[in-house]
Parts: structure tokens; C-alpha cells; sequence
């Protein structure tokens, strides 16, 4: 199933028997990001700050103080359920009064999460490669021409005595259609380096 990031930030408020719980979204592109959207969002005189990140393989969540598995894993449950990657949400809670048991804390601190980023706006991530090619000066024009209908875009352009070295990036889908292009095009004079 294809993943979904974040397209901005998001939030959604939930009361639950006078609980107050606040989910804030962001995407996030490193571990780095998650720590710096979390101190970002963190309310210090508030009951918990809980939290869950999602980055590929890499995850973590804090129940900061809330009973073991009842709040960080629900809110990751939310992040995964939702269909999203690269993403850190933080559910902050004020206690009301009223305890709502470890069901209770579970549903809320998911359910706010699940909320916050169902109507948040998202953007699908698309796995990307980067290819460098080498391309000699008089097939320059065909190499640009092609980069579009492929989706690619120009990280880097260097010049040396042969012609122009070019670092692109692409969505990984496009790679072969790409250097068909490029072979036809250029009757295969240009180098392509997948080890960008």
C-alpha cells in the first residue's frame, strides 16, 4: 500500500469526560525533526505530553507517564492505521478530573491521533532515485528534453572536457522509461551511473 507524509501541520482537539486532549501532527524528514517537533509542541504545566514517530523501518513513542501501552503505542497505531510514514504526532493531554481507565486512555489518546491526521492534508510519497549521467556536449539538448517527460529533476550539473555530468533525481518508476529516452534520443551516447 502506498504511504502517505504530511502535506503541513495539523491539530484536533478532543474532550473526553473533562479530559482535554490536543493531537499536533507534523511531517518529519530524520529522528532530528521528531525531537525538535516535540519540544516544539511540548506544554510544560499540562498532565502528559505522549507521543509516536514513524520514519520507514525507524519508530518511537512515550507514554510520559500514562499507564505502559495505553497512550504512545495507540497514537502509533494511529500513524500506521492511517496509511502514514515520516510523520511524529504529540496528543496533549490536561486531566479533567475523571479517570477513563486504560480503555478509555487508549480509544482517546488513538482516537485523537486517528482524527488529527484523517483530516489532515496529505501528499503521497513517491520512492525516488538518484542516477548521474554523463552526456556528451552535443546531446545536451535531447538530455534536458527527456528529464521532464521522465518526472526528473537536476540536482547537480557539471561541466568537464567531454560534455556535462549531471546528478538527477526521479521517481523510481521512471528509471527505465528514462533511459530508453536517453538511449533513442542520444543513439546511446550517454552514461548512466544508477550509484549515484
Amino acid at each position: 500500500m502506498p504511504l502517505d507524509t504530511l502535506a503541513a501541520t495539523a491539530s484536533h482537539a478532543l474532550d473526553v469526560k473533562h479530559s482535554r486532549f490536543v493531537a499536533h501532527a507534523a511531517p518529519i524528514g530524520a529522528p532530528e525533526d521528531a525531537a525538535a517537533f516535540l519540544q516544539q509542541v511540548h506544554v510544560p504545566d499540562a498532565t502528559h505530553n505522549c507521543w509516536a514517530w514513524r520514519l520507514g523501518d525507524q519508530y518511537r513513542s512515550s507514554d510520559d507517564g500514562e499507564p505502559a501501552g495505553t497512550a504512545g503505542r495507540p497514537i502509533l497505531a494511529a500513524i500506521d492505521g492511517q496509511g502514514f510514514d515520516r510523520v511524529a504526532v504529540v496528543v496533549v493531554r490536561w486531566f479533567g478530573g475523571v479517570k477513563l481507565g486504560a480503555g478509555g486512555l487508549v480509544r482517546a489518546y488513538g482516537g485523537c491521533a486517528a482524527e488529527c491526521l484523517r483530516t489532515a492534508p496529505r501528499v503521497p510519497l513517491v520512492e525516488t532515485a538518484v542516477l548521474a549521467l554523463h552526456a556528451p556536449f552535443d546531446t545536451l539538448g535531447s538530455v534536458h528534453a527527456a528529464l521532464p517527460a521522465a518526472a526528473a529533476h537536476k540536482l547537480d550539473e557539471r561541466f568537464d572536457a567531454e560534455g556535462a555530468l549531471l546528478r538527477i533525481e526521479l521517481p523510481l518508476d521512471r528509471v527505465a522509461d528514462l533511459k530508453t529516452r536517453l538511449r533513442d534520443a542520444t543513439r546511446n551516447r550517454v552514461r548512466i551511473d544508477d550509484n549515484a
